[in-house]
């Protein structure tokens, strides 16, 4: 096994998913299988779409039914011009959560995937670069 960590997220059509992360955020499919599941690559980060139907989607012994965009947990994808990437994702139609801030560290965004699931963009200040 060569990566150690995987990302998971619940997503409601894997496919729609699958398209999104591919044409808007250079994920690359690793593997498919319909719609219960996609695993997705990028810089050696791996992403696994989890559908409706899936096991990592099914409820839990007390009920507890896990499902897409239900919190604020994401993965941060570190962008060198944040404005630049957040134009062209605007003219995709992505939706996004906020406007561009800049904090200390540098200038960050969130934007929502199609099952609402959380990705913040990030540009890190040239003088914290050397950390990321």
């Amino acid at each position: 096994m060569t990566n150690l960590i995987t990302i998971r997220y619940l997503v409601n059509e894997v496919s729609e998913a699958v398209a999104f992360y591919t044409s808007n955020l250079d994920f690359q499919v690793k593997r498919q299988f319909g719609e219960q599941l996609a695993i997705m690559e990028r810089d050696g980060v791996m992403l696994m779409l989890t559908g409706p139907k899936a096991s990592g989607s099914w409820a839990m012994p007390d009920g507890t039914k896990p499902s897409p965009g239900a919190s604020w947990n994401r993965f941060i994808i570190y962008v060198d011009d944040i404005e630049s990437q957040v134009s062209r994702l605007k003219k995709n139609g992505v939706k996004f959560r906020n406007e561009i801030l800049d904090g200390t560290g540098g200038k960050q965004i969130l934007l929502l995937d199609p099952s609402g699931n959380i990705v913040e963009l990030y540009e890190a200040d040239p003088k914290f670069r050397d950390m990321y």
